[in-house]
């Protein structure tokens, strides 16, 4: 699986960097966001920018992602361009539980934030 990590103060930007997100690569996907939550990331950003296909293997991956995440911080969903990737995200509903965001950019805003209004609960 072919990706970038680019890790912040705030947050993870992970950039998969393949044309599917498929059952061949929804495994690593999973356990890459494992690793980041055990490794004590809270926001993550999933760039699918470069993903052009999604089946259910993949969309599961990126509920596990938002599981993983939600709880303590921010996932979020950008960069989705293909037709396919944004029809079976709303076929699905996924668009009613995920957070999806245009731009990277706008990601890294909202992830900015959440992290004020948690802050902001704490004190």
């Amino acid at each position: 699986m072919k990706y970038t990590i680019d890790k912040n103060e705030k947050y993870t930007l992970f950039s998969l960097n393949e044309d599917n997100l498929n059952s061949l690569l929804a495994p690593n996907l999973k356990s890459e966001m494992i690793i980041l939550a055990n490794e004590g990331v809270r926001n993550i950003i999933l760039d699918l920018s470069n993903v052009k296909y999604v089946d259910s293997s993949g969309l599961s991956a990126i509920l596990t992602g938002n599981r993983l995440f939600k709880e303590e911080g921010s996932f979020v969903l950008t960069g989705i361009v293909s037709p396919h990737v944004k029809k079976l995200i709303e076929i699905s509903k996924l668009d009613t539980i995920l957070v999806i965001i245009p731009s990277i950019q706008e990601s890294i805003d909202y992830v900015f934030m959440e992290e004020l209004e948690r802050e902001m609960e704490e004190e």
